[in-house]
């Protein structure tokens, strides 16, 4: 299926990649009693504040067995108090992963560029892919077809 490590942007996926994750994010929907974070723990990282796309991921976490620490700006401070990379490589060493939602997409590099584990755009300044494949569900839930959808990151970024 997906053999990167991060996601960071739809454009990295393969059509068949995007409607890999889009069916399993349906099947997931279907069965959330998939124990597939159990023993995984997530940083969320946001510099961002943000209602539905925190509530979303650290429900689905949990849901799927996972557990996660949420930091704010505040908490960490990015590029002001501890730069980027320096950051990675803290949460390298507790976490299995970083969800990261950033003002600037050059952040989410540094953070990929400096960890082994996966860091996943949870929005930045340039998309927000995860937003666009949970999009393309519902439009699959409702139209059943995904043949020539178009989708458009238009907002806060």
């Amino acid at each position: 299926m997906y053999n990167n490590k991060d996601f960071l942007s739809i454009a990295d996926l393969s059509i068949q990649q995007v409607n890999d994750f889009v069916d399993m994010g349906c099947s997931t929907k279907i069965n959330s009693s998939q124990n597939i974070l159990t023993k995984k723990n997530l940083v969320l990282l946001f510099e961002k504040p943000s209602l539905r796309t925190r509530i979303s991921f650290e429900i689905g976490i949990r849901q799927l067995g996972g557990e996660c620490i949420y930091l704010n700006k505040d908490d960490i401070g990015i590029n002001s108090r501890e730069s980027a990379s320096d950051i990675a490589k803290v949460i390298d060493r507790w976490a299995d992963g970083i969800i990261a939602r950033v003002f600037q997409h050059s952040t989410l590099i540094t953070l990929a560029e400096n960890t082994t584990i996966p860091v996943i755009n949870a929005l930045s300044n340039k998309e927000h892919p995860c937003q666009a494949i949970a999009d393309l569900m519902t439009i699959k839930e409702q139209k059943r077809e995904l043949n020539g959808v178009k989708v458009v990151f238009i907002g806060d970024g």
